[in-house]
């Protein structure tokens, strides 16, 4: 091994440690895991308000475009594990090779896209709907939301397992939902019509919606921004490949921190860890296909089929939180005061759990980015730069919301223009990174090259299309 010359690049950072790639655990079970977090994070928004808004609009003509955001970015999620588990490093420490700010740039737009608390207060505002406390309540339980967000994630021990625990209970919960729905509430016009939506009934455009909201639904179904690049970060830590030889990041409070390195390995492509990566690559696509990508499609489909169901050609909806207000005093006239009270119920805790995943993923992509590229030589930890990241996040989110502000629209546009913006340059960057930067062996090529290369169009058409609309409502433009 010593005689073996790591390929991946050493001129910005220390070079990688090289070492055996791990045997596969024996019971892969209990490895299942980061999919369903990349999953369970994904479930906001999009699935609960803008998937099921546009079923209430135009029926289930369009679920094919969940199918195909979510292939899609199940592909680029298994590029950004191919990374970690060839290394140890996380891919935005890897384009941190290529260039050094590569990583602050995307932590950057990431953060942008999150440190305004809007996450949180939809979560507070289907409370509301429980509790009949009216919009003024909406600032106070937000801030309570987020300060036991902030202390969950700060003094949990190990910190992805308490976060796997909260959105493994959040799937479960979401399941309940759907079965209940389908049960008393999806009705059988609606499986009829998605059968359509998937085969025969497919069409696009999807009048009278914007061309940018059908976009926009299929680029982040499922994840998106800069989620999608926090599964190198969830897939070390359940320690995946060269994972296993990284600490993972505890709770500088109620944790015991270790001394290690920021920087990753490399195995020697020997016939034995080439064998052990056949295994590792093979669990790792099957672990994400069937937890985040089947997960994701199946909640997408049943929520849609439930709006469907209910309000469907329904006047004066809109595409905001007010959209679930509405479906639910339909589900509760439609079928039992109960069951609306059981859609805002899990609505609420899931959308919770949501606002706790993007705190964390945000966190750990900034911690990682600063520890491992700008403050290796310190004696600072990453876990300590986690738990000043969480903590400014949740503070300057209660400032937000004390001093009443709204958000601004120059901040929801660049949100908008961030995401596509993301997706669109490290879909460049992962091929330019698993075409150089592994062993021959294991690169990527054949048909995955061609998917990133999809990717990489269908982004960079999404981005020209964002900042021209997003510009237009900027300037004044019609």
């Amino acid at each position: 091994m010593a005689e073996y010359t790591p390929t991946v690049p050493a001129r910005v950072l220390p070079s990688v440690t090289v070492r055996d790639l791990p045997e596969p655990p024996r019971s892969k079970w209990r490895i299942i895991g980061p999919g369903l977090v990349g999953a369970g994070v994904g479930l906001a928004s999009g699935e609960f308000i803008l998937w099921p808004y546009i079923a209430s609009q135009v029926g289930l003509i369009f679920i094919w475009g969940a199918a195909i955001g979510i292939i899609t970015q199940w592909f680029l999620n298994m590029e950004i594990e191919r990374y970690t588990l060839a290394t140890g490093e996380t891919a935005l420490t890897g384009f941190s090779r290529m260039w050094k700010h590569w990583g602050l740039v995307f932590v950057v737009m990431t953060l942008c896209s999150n440190l305004w608390p809007g996450w949180v207060t939809t979560s507070a505002t289907m409370v509301t709907y429980l509790t009949g406390s009216g919009a003024g309540s909406v600032r106070w339980i937000a801030i309570g939301m987020l300060l036991v967000i902030a202390l969950g994630l700060t003094l949990a021990p190990v910190i992805y397992t308490m976060l796997e625990r909260v959105i493994f209970v959040k799937i479960a919960l979401v399941v309940t939902l759907i079965v209940v729905a389908v049960l008393f509430a999806i009705n059988a016009d609606s499986w009829v019509e998605l059968g359509k939506g998937m085969t025969v009934g497919a069409r696009f455009p999807v009048p009278p919606l914007e061309f940018s909201v059908l976009m926009g639904a299929i680029a982040y179904a499922g994840a998106g921004g800069g989620q999608n690049l926090c599964q190198s970060n969830w897939i070390r830590d359940k320690g995946f490949g060269m994972g296993q030889y990284v600490p993972r990041l505890v709770s500088p409070v109620t944790g015991q921190e270790e001394a290690a390195a920021s920087t990753g390995f490399q195995f020697p492509p020997t016939k034995e860890n080439l064998a052990r990566w056949k295994q590792w690559w093979r669990f790792a696509n099957i672990e994400q296909a069937w937890t985040f990508a089947v997960v994701s499609f199946l909640t997408i489909a049943f929520m849609s089929m439930l709006a469907y169901s209910t309000v469907n050609g329904r006047e004066g909806l809109a595409n905001s939180i007010q959209f679930l207000q509405v479906e639910g005093k339909v589900l509760q006239d439609v079928v039992a005061p109960w069951f609306g009270v059981l859609f805002w119920v899990i609505g609420a805790l899931a959308l919770f759990a949501s606002a706790m995943g993007i705190v964390d993923y945000t966190s750990r992509l900034a911690s990682d980015t600063i520890k491992t590229v700008y403050l290796r030589d310190k004696p600072v930890s990453v876990n300590r730069v986690y738990f000043y990241t969480v903590w400014a996040m949740a503070l300057i989110g209660i400032a937000v919301l004390l001093a009443g502000f709204d958000q601004p629209l120059i901040l929801l546009v660049f949100s908008a223009c961030f995401a596509a913006v993301m997706m669109f340059v490290y879909s460049i960057l992962l091929i330019i990174l698993n075409r150089r930067s592994l062993p021959e062996a294991i690169k990527v090529r054949s048909y995955r090259l061609g998917a990133l290369v999809w990717s990489v169009a269908f982004f960079g058409a999404l981005t020209v299309m964002v900042v021209i609309q997003q510009a237009q409502k900027l300037f004044g433009g019609s």
